[in-house]
């Protein structure tokens, strides 16, 4: 249901006192005018320059006074929706919220009494007969109808701009989530400095979206990766997953439900974080990484808010990919934070299960003993992954990957040579090993060699061999917990 018609039912159903949360007040009163233009309801707005007048009239005298106003709205008796603007200030004055009070228990047909803020405040005295509502950030054809009109208003001033159909419906869906001031502007920035506008410029949208959300420095926009899933070595099993998952989502069965996301856990630097960054640009998805370590404040309910903020920044970027690294750092509960911790993670579990956003979340762990069990059951994540060191086919992909990536053709090294001398490595430690042979060829004015790289093979001691007995822990709690990817 749009803002407009949810509106209509509240007013129709005789709701007598409204309290709105909107950053939006001339996109509310068009909303309202728009529910109410059905019922036949006059709308009267008041504010504290102007007092209270009826849409296209002048204010009643002496209104500008909030005693006055309400004191004329209690003496009506033909039906209207009562818009009191920044209502915030004058229900500091108890006897404002007395008469607020007694024009919502004395009811009228048609009559809706409704006050306006950024953040509305509702006494404890109204708390039970006021009803919340949110204006809802501009839906699809708003941003669209936006996009269309600024795009043609600055073509006509001369700006090239060169958007077909389909772009500007990419270019209105990366502005959901913000006003339609905001969104308005940020194109307006976007093609002023560019002194043009086309799609490659929709990811810069994207990003001043996710800067105008994100004021507190929680989330960050992830560059897009250069490589897709496809160019990661080995995990066959998980890529094979989400292709499914992302055909499915595509297929447009409306009894599929979008998946919710993954939980990553394993050796470190065996490609976890990888997998975050390459599906993002896979899916043609942005990527928002939530560090876990920075929801922490030093005030009681500081961490529990800036959580809370974050999530409803990520419902409103939507459609992304949602990169948690290491989650264990914000969601592992223990005895000594006060119970922090406890209630993140409480407020984030509820999230999993009900948020209706399309967030893909992929949760990194290095030391899944240290989660929770409430976060490891079924239903919160789709499904958990152990990522293993990498066998042989795997080593022999990952080497490709790294020595092309670089300019070294493959072909002209012994890699069965490499792969074997190679067992028990790390996607990361491999590819340091060829950063390392780099620099040793280029010190040297040479090419890079097989034996240059096993020199830096051979000086590296692994984590299979530096820590076994925690790698050995890893794979015996992931035998009976996690799918192998």
């Amino acid at each position: 249901m749009d803002n407009a018609a949810d509106l209509r039912v509240l007013l129709a159903s005789h709701y007598p006192l409204l309290f709105v949360e909107t950053e939006e007040e001339p996109r509310f009163l068009a909303t309202l005018r728009e529910a109410t233009r059905q019922l036949d309801i006059p709308v009267w707005v008041w504010s504290a320059s102007t007092g209270l007048a009826k849409e296209g009239y002048e204010p009643q005298y002496q209104t500008v006074d909030p005693r006055r106003a309400l004191g004329f709205v209690a003496d009506t008796t033909a039906p209207g929706a009562f818009v009191f603007a920044d209502a915030n200030p004058m229900l500091d004055d108890p006897v404002v919220v007395r008469r607020i009070k007694e024009i919502a228990q004395s009811p009228q047909a048609g009559r809706t009494l409704i006050l306006t803020a950024t953040r509305p405040t509702v006494p404890d005295s109204l708390a039970g007969i006021a009803h919340r509502w949110k204006l809802r950030p501009p839906g699809p054809d708003e941003l669209l109808h936006l996009v269309r009109r600024t795009v043609r208003d600055l073509a006509d001033r001369g700006f090239p701009v060169t958007l077909s159909t389909a772009d500007m419906r990419a270019a209105a869906d990366a502005l959901r989530g913000i006003t339609l001031a905001e969104a308005e502007r940020l194109l307006q920035r976007r093609i002023l400095e560019n002194g043009a506008f086309g799609p490659d410029d929709v990811p810069a949208l994207r990003a001043g979206k996710a800067e105008i959300l994100n004021t507190d420095g929680i989330l960050e926009l992830v560059e897009a990766h250069a490589g897709t899933l496809d160019e990661v070595g080995g995990l066959d099993g998980l890529k094979t997953w989400l292709r499914i998952r992302r055909l499915a989502m595509q297929s447009g069965n409306p009894a599929i439900e979008p998946p919710r996301g993954i939980l990553l856990t394993g050796v470190p630097g065996c490609g976890k974080s990888l997998v975050a960054k390459t599906l993002a640009q896979t899916w043609g998805l942005p990527l928002v990484l939530l560090d876990p370590s920075r929801l922490y404040g030093k005030y009681v309910g500081e961490s529990e808010s800036r959580l809370e903020a974050a999530l409803a920044t990520l419902e409103a970027m939507a459609p992304l990919v949602l990169w948690i690294d290491e989650i264990e750092k914000g969601f592992a509960t223990g005895d000594l934070d006060g119970g922090v911790a406890r209630r993140l993670l409480g407020t984030f579990l509820r999230w999993l299960q009900e948020h209706a956003g399309e967030v893909f979340i992929v949760a990194t762990a290095n030391d899944v003993s240290a989660l929770p069990p409430e976060l490891l059951r079924k239903g919160r994540f789709d499904e958990v992954f152990f990522v293993d060191l990498p066998g042989p086919d795997a080593r022999r992909d990952i080497l490709e990957v790294h020595l092309a990536k670089r300019g070294v053709d493959p072909a002209t090294l012994d890699l069965d040579r490499i792969v074997g001398d190679t067992n028990g490595y790390s996607g990361a430690e491999l590819e340091t090993a060829v950063v390392g042979a780099l620099y040793r060829a280029a010190a040297t004015d040479q090419p890079v060699t097989t034996e240059r790289l096993l020199e830096e093979v051979h000086g590296t001691v692994p984590l299979s061999r530096a820590r076994p007995e925690a790698v050995t822990a890893m794979r015996s709690w992931a035998s009976a917990r996690a799918v192998p990817a």
